[in-house]
């Protein structure tokens, strides 16, 4: 088959014209074109609602840079990561190059939604899909694959050439899918104590279609700076590993700081969801330390939160110790 239609970041085209130059469907959201090794993803969060597609869209860029949400396969039930969600899933492990399109407009004449290209991305390599619960086509409540998606090493999104473009909705409860690792399950709760996590680098590498890409830690950056600033204050510090009865995995804190009796949930951003997400696993992990009696917990920040964030965790008696020019302001904790 003759391709004439060239990909182009901010022009537009019909799924048909798309289907008539690749191959591909054109009645899906995710649509692979393997004759070009190749998948198209079509975003419309507008007209997704019907489905219950809701949490599409452009959303606040975190640490590791730009990120659009899309909503997977199936209109009914749970969904599950099969079929086109795995092709998703797995494109880059299959080799095919990813494509992302949003419903801009339509055709003067037929009336044929025109499909806005984004430019080529991947599903991210660090939290590829998250669970959300979200009503159905059928109005039901049931678990939705929202898959992250970033911009291809190397290029930029025409997220602007989009005409008022959405952004997504947001949920806090949401969780990570597939457990890659599957260790055995405990037999009973324990609390066994480990070196502090080592962050000794800031920089990773994402092996990603289109080449390796340097991903910055700003969490791990924060967590050695802060260790540092410790032990020049002569303090000792740990963490813990929380094994607990008839679940997969374990639990482990950021940082306890033994010498103040004070145990440390760190953040790479600022942000009301990661203050939260900061505040529920130190009350999580405070129900299974043994001795308790006078500790205290303290949410570290890269730098100064929002004045409601503050009083938020002053209302929960949750210390705030967040990163400066010249150190760590909040630090140490007042008795």
């Amino acid at each position: 088959m003759t391709t004439t239609l060239e990909l182009v970041p901010g022009n537009t085209a019909t799924r048909a014209q798309h289907k008539a130059a690749y191959g591909c469907g054109d009645r899906q959201g995710i649509e692979p074109c393997e004759a070009h090794q190749m998948v198209f993803v079509y975003s419309d969060p507008k007209a997704g609602e019907e489905f219950g597609y809701t949490f599409d869209g452009r959303v606040e860029d975190d640490e590791y840079g730009p990120l659009y949400l899309y909503t997977g396969y199936g209109a009914y039930g749970d969904q599950k990561l099969e079929s086109r969600n795995r092709t998703l899933h797995d494109h880059v492990k299959r080799g095919l190059a990813l494509h992302l399109f949003v419903a801009d407009g339509k055709v003067s004449s037929g009336g044929a939604v025109l499909q806005r290209y984004i430019g080529p991305m991947m599903v991210d390599p660090i939290t590829p899909v998250v669970t959300r619960r979200g009503l159905g086509k059928d109005k039901k409540m049931r678990n939705a694959l929202v898959f992250r998606l970033r911009p291809a090493a190397g290029t930029t999104p025409a997220w602007d050439a989009v005409k008022d473009q959405p952004k997504a909705a947001t949920q806090d409860s949401c969780e990570e899918v597939e457990v890659e690792v599957k260790p055995e399950i405990p037999k009973q709760n324990g609390v066994k104590d480990k070196k502090s996590e080592q962050h000794s680098t800031g920089e990773t590498i994402a092996d990603i279609l289109g080449g390796p890409r340097k991903v910055v830690r700003r969490e791990g950056q924060l967590m050695e700076a802060f260790k540092k600033h410790l032990a020049a204050a002569g303090h000792a510090h740990k963490t813990f590993q929380i094994t607990l009865a008839g679940e997969v995995g374990a639990l482990t804190p950021d940082l306890y700081d033994v010498t103040e009796h004070v145990l440390y949930e760190a953040k790479g951003q600022t942000t009301r969801d990661n203050v939260r997400m900061a505040i529920g696993q130190l009350l999580d992990y405070r129900r299974h330390l043994p001795q308790t009696q006078g500790l205290r917990v303290a949410v570290l920040l890269p730098s100064e939160p929002s004045k409601d964030i503050q009083d938020l965790l002053a209302e929960l008696n949750v210390a705030l110790v967040y990163q400066t020019d010249d150190g760590f302001h909040g630090f140490p904790l007042g008795s």
